[in-house]
């Protein structure tokens, strides 16, 4: 018999290709992820991972045992998630990013709460990057919020194009120093349009940086500068320009909601369902998705 646990820990080293990695996503030390592998190697006889100084990486026998740890952990969360009782009830931790606060969220989480009065429902408004850290923590149940490069995770609610957004009145001249206005930390927005620039050979320089989404719409509405954000960021002071010769065509990004295991049970399936039936209500008028598109489509929408 395997431990759940013990395989939970073996795959988040797979996953992260790190003890210390692992540890963070799952929430326990390092020494309790060495633990657990080394039980669970015993348990098999085989060497599962393969250590250096500077990597990790599954043995032949462990992407084997990776394969069957999967299924099993799969198989127990559907058994677990099957049993729940079904009236959703007890906390739901939830995390959403600042561009979703203007957005008619609010209204669906009121729907939410009217429906499901047996759930306390507890908001953590922040940036992409902390949500995601809380989440794998497990200080947060349910976000929902861009999705990470190179991170699987999560049900895709909307794609959309990322805009260049400045003030009405701001003009860049061709071949000038685009001024941008980014947040103070590494974000999946910030990083999008300075790739963007650099892959066309545009000058840039920082006119202002901010730790909020607030701080982002001042500087950019006092004309400091141009921000690549959602369309969600767009006002009457606050408008999309064209990409072009000033300015080059950015990335798409995903609005996406995940939870603390790949199959949301309880009060998170509940309120991840209801999120992407109303994606219409939250989504910009360009975005495209799944979700989104059904809407469009009863609604009798193209």
């Amino acid at each position: 018999m395997f431990e759940p646990i013990q395989l939970k820990s073996f795959l988040a080293v797979v996953e992260t290709r790190s003890f210390t990695e692992a540890a963070r996503r799952l929430g326990l030390s390092q020494p309790t992820i060495s633990n657990h592998v080394r039980r669970l190697e015993i348990a098999v006889g085989r060497a599962l991972l393969a250590r250096d100084t500077h990597t990790v990486t599954p043995t032949s026998d462990g992407n084997v045992m990776a394969t069957y740890a999967r299924d099993i952990v799969a198989a127990m969360e559907r058994a677990a998630g099957h049993f729940l009782e079904a009236v959703p009830r007890g906390r739901l931790r939830l995390g959403i990013s600042e561009d979703l606060v203007l957005t008619r969220l609010p209204e669906i989480l009121r729907q939410f709460i009217q429906q499901n009065p047996q759930v306390d429902l507890d908001l953590t408004v922040g940036l992409t990057t902390p949500l995601y850290e809380k989440l794998d923590s497990g200080r947060l149940d349910l976000i929902f919020t861009k999705r990470r490069a190179d991170d699987p995770r999560g049900q895709v609610v909307w794609t959309e194009r990322l805009a260049w957004i400045a003030n009405r009145h701001l003009r860049i001249d061709q071949g000038a120093s685009v001024p941008l206005v980014v947040y103070t930390s590494s974000s999946i927005t910030g990083d999008k349009a300075i790739d963007a620039l650099n892959r066309s050979g545009m000058q840039w320089h920082l006119a202002c940086s901010s730790g909020s989404l607030s701080g982002i719409r001042a500087a950019t509405l006092a004309g400091l500068g141009v921000t690549a954000q959602s369309r969600l960021l767009l006002s009457d002071d606050l408008v999309e320009l064209p990409p072009g010769d000033e300015l080059p065509l950015l990335d798409e990004i995903e609005f996406v909601v995940l939870g603390r295991s790949i199959h949301l049970a309880g009060s998170s399936a509940a309120l991840a369902s209801l999120i992407k039936s109303q994606a219409a209500l939250l989504a910009p008028a360009t975005s495209t998705g799944s979700a989104l598109l059904d809407s469009l489509r009863v609604s009798g929408g193209t």
